[in-house]
């Protein structure tokens, strides 16, 4: 358990440092066209560029959204669930999950193969299946993400704890701390 622990923070990490370099880097890449076209100037390669690295951003922020169990979820309805019938729920979500981005990494591998040759239209020396890679490493990514969280998940599931409410009451928490320590600091 402890070594799961220790790649799903390297992979956050990873992952978070992917996001940030991909945002900064697009960030910079609409400022300079956004300049360049008040200047009168045009950027060829700018919309397919910025096109490329929203697609990015997406697939690798769902891996790590998927590693830290962020999506959107019902535990709610899963927690109603007696427990026998809960931790089937879990399984058959997950094997759904899991499945279907199995399938769209073989897909974007067999897109990847097709796409051999091709370039970009405004970037003639970048290869389309460099830009188009991110389809099954993200799949690849998001699969190792959800089966990493997977056994945090089930322990929480099977207690009865809500990913959702726990994450509320963290923020909740954390707020009241905050406060109680200013009301403190202003009575003195």
């Amino acid at each position: 358990m402890h070594n799961l622990n220790r790649i799903s923070t390297v992979m956050a990490l990873l992952l978070e440092w992917v996001m940030v370099a991909l945002m900064v880097t697009l960030t910079v890449v609409v400022i300079v066209a956004v300049i360049a076209r008040l200047m009168g100037e045009s950027f060829s390669w700018y919309d397919e560029v910025a096109a490329i690295m929203l697609a990015w951003i997406t697939y690798y922020g769902s891996a790590l959204a998927a590693l830290k169990r962020r999506h959107i979820g019902f535990d709610t309805v899963l927690l109603a669930l007696p427990l026998r019938w809960r931790l089937a729920a879990l399984v058959l979500g997950e094997a759904v999950v899991l499945t279907f981005f199995a399938l769209m990494a073989w897909a974007g591998f067999q897109v990847l193969a097709i796409l051999e040759g091709s370039y970009l239209v405004s970037l003639t020396w970048v290869p389309v299946q460099f830009t188009q890679s991110v389809i099954p490493i993200g799949a690849l990514l998001f699969i190792l993400g959800q089966l990493l969280s997977l056994p945090d998940y089930w322990s929480k599931t099977a207690r009865g704890i809500s990913l959702e409410h726990a994450e509320i009451e963290e923020e909740v928490d954390t707020e009241m701390s905050r406060s109680a320590g200013h009301v403190i600091g202003e009575v003195r």
